[in-house]
C-alpha cells in the first residue's frame, strides 16, 4: 500500500537517496540560521553591545527551539515509521498530535518568557542598558513562539514524509523576507534592536502560514489530515517518547549555555557574551551540514528499519559517515586558520573579531567529532531509541561546567569557556561512536 504523498525510501540508491533528503534540509537549516546571522550582521554595524542584547537572546530562543524539537523530532520518527509500514491513518493521526502538542508547548513557554522576560534576562548582569534592548527583543519574539513550533512540526512531518524541499522552499520565502525587513526596520524605522525582532516575527509568521496553504490548498499529504485533535493518551505518550530526550537534552545545553555566558560576560564583559553568542552562530555552519544529513539519516532509517531493511540502515550510515568527514576537514581548517577573517565579516569591530577568531581556533579542533556525534545521533533516532545520545549529550554537556570551573582555577581566563566547549564535543563524538558500535547487532 502507498501511502498518499510520501516517497518510499526502502528502495532504490542509498546515497542518492541520502543526498536528495539531506540537501533540502541542510539548504532549511542553513535559512533558519541564518535569520539570527542577518539580525546579527545588521545589528553588528549599530554595536558590539547590540549584538550581545541579540546574542543573549539568541540563548533563551535556543531553549525554545530545542523544546520546539520533541514535534520535530517527533514528528520526523513517529509519522515516519507509520509510512514505512504502509500506515496510511496512523500517519495522519501522528501528524495531528505532533502539531497539537506544539501549540499547547508553544503558548505554554511563549507565554512565561514574555511575562518574565525581563528577569530572564537579568541572570546576564549585563549594563542595564544592554538588559533593556535585549527585553524588547525577548518580548517580541516569544510571540512568535506559535508561528516557530508549529513550523517545526510541520518541517518534521515533510520531513518523514521524504518531501524536504517544501520546507526548504518555504523557509527560503520567510528568510527572503526577514533580509529585506531587516534593514528597513532597524535602519530606515530606526527601531534598533526591536527592528530585527519584529522583522522575525513577521517572517515566521509568513513561514507557518505558507505551511497551512501548503497542505490545505496544494498538496494534501497522506490525504489530508486535521490540524488539531483531541490527544489520544497513547499516541502522546509515544511521541513525548521519542521527541522528549532529543527535546531535553537540547533544553539542559541551553541552561549549561546561559551558565557559560554568565562566565563569559563575568570574564570578558559584553565581548565575552558577544564571542561566544556570535561564534556560536558561525559554529552552526558546520552544525546545520551535519545535522541535515543526521535528519536526512534518520528519515530513512525510519522507513527502512519499519519495512526490515536493516542492511540499508547500516549502509547509509557508514556513507553519512564518509560524508561528514570530508566536510569536517574543511570547517576545521577554516576555522582554525581563518577564523578571525570569517568572524570579522560578521562584526567588524576589531576587538570583537580577534576575540571571536581565538574562540574559533580553539572550537575548530573539535569539528570532526561534533559531526560523528551528529550522524550516530541520525541512526539512533531513526530506530526510535532516542534515549542513548540524550544521555551522551547531557552527561557531556553538563561537563562543561566543572571543566570551565577547572580551567579558570587554573589562571586560562575566558578561555577556559573556549576549551571547555572544544573538549566535551570531542568526548562526546566518540563516546556515541563507541556506544553505536557495541549496540548495532542488538538493535539491527
Amino acid at each position: 500500500m502507498h501511502v498518499q504523498g510520501a516517497k518510499n525510501l526502502t528502495k532504490g540508491p542509498i546515497q542518492r537517496q541520502l543526498f536528495n533528503l539531506a540537501l533540502p534540509i541542510m539548504g532549511t537549516s542553513f535559512i533558519q540560521m541564518a535569520y539570527s546571522l542577518t539580525d546579527m550582521a545588521w545589528v553588528g554595524h549599530l554595536s558590539s553591545k547590540d549584538v550581545a542584547a541579540i546574542g543573549a537572546v539568541g540563548i533563551l530562543t535556543w531553549m525554545a527551539n530545542s523544546i520546539s524539537l520533541l514535534n520535530k523530532v517527533g514528528a520526523e520518527v513517529s509519522v515516519g515509521q507509520k509510512i514505512g509500514s504502509r500506515d496510511e491513518e496512523g500517519a495522519r493521526s501522528y501528524s495531528s498530535h505532533n502539531l497539537t502538542i506544539a501549540l499547547i508547548l508553544s503558548l505554554l513557554l511563549g507565554g512565561i518568557m514574555f511575562t518574565f522576560s525581563s528577569s530572564i534576562v537579568g541572570i546576564y548582569k549585563m549594563e542595564s542598558s544592554i538588559t533593556l534592548k535585549a527585553t524588547q527583543y525577548l518580548q517580541i519574539v516569544a510571540s512568535a513562539f506559535p508561528f516557530i513550533f508549529l513550523s517545526a512540526a510541520f518541517t518534521g512531518i515533510h520531513n518523514a514524509a521524504g518531501q524536504s524541499k517544501i520546507p526548504f522552499y518555504i523557509n527560503g520565502c520567510g528568510l527572503i523576507i526577514n533580509m529585506l525587513l531587516d534593514p528597513l526596520l532597524i535602519f530606515g524605522f530606526d527601531y534598533g534592536v526591536r527592528g530585527a525582532a519584529w522583522a522575525t516575527w513577521i517572517s515566521q509568521a509568513t513561514v507557518c502560514m505558507l505551511f497551512v496553504y501548503q497542505l490545505k490548498k496544494r498538496s494534501k499529504l497522506f490525504g489530508g489530515f486535521q490540524f488539531f485533535t483531541p490527544l489520544n493518551g497513547t499516541i502522546t505518550k509515544h511521541i513525548f517518547k521519542l521527541g522528549l530526550p532529543v527535546a531535553l537534552l537540547n533544553t539542559l545545553f541551553s541552561f549549561i549555555n546561559l551558565f557559560l555566558a554568565r562566565t563569559a560576560s563575568a570574564c570578558g564583559g559584553h565581548i565575552g557574551v558577544m564571542t561566544l553568542t556570535g561564534g556560536g552562530q558561525i559554529e552552526a555552519l558546520a552544525w546545520n551540514t551535519s545535522q541535515g544529513f543526521s535528519t536526512a539519516l534518520s528519515a530513512f532509517v525510519a522507513q527502512n528499519y519499519a519495512a526490515q531493511k536493516k542492511g540499508r540502515v547500516i549502509k547509509a550510515y557508514h556513507s553519512t559517515l564518509k560524508i561528514l568527514a570530508i566536510i569536517g576537514i574543511f570547517v576545521t581548517i577554516l576555522f582554525v586558520f581563518f577564523g578571525s577573517q570569517l568572524f570579522s565579516l560578521f562584526v567588524p569591530e576589531q576587538t570583537a573579531y580577534e576575540a571571536g577568531g581565538i574562540f574559533l581556533r580553539i572550537d575548530g579542533y573539535s569539528m570532526m567529532f561534533m559531526m560523528m556525534e551528529i550522524a550516530t545521533q541520525g541512526v539512533f533516532y531513526g530506530t526510535g531509541r532516542t534515549i542513548p545520545p540524550a544521555i551522551v549529550s547531557i552527561i557531556l554537556n553538563t561537563l562543561r561546567i566543572p571543566l570551565v570551573i577547572c580551567f579558570i582555577s587554573l589562571g586560562w581566563g575566558i578561555n577556559s569557556v573556549w576549551w571547555a566547549i572544544s573538549i566535551s564535543s570531542m568526548l562526546k563524538g566518540i563516546i556515541a561512536f563507541i556506544w553505536f558500535s557495541i549496540l548495532q547487532k542488538k538493535i539491527l
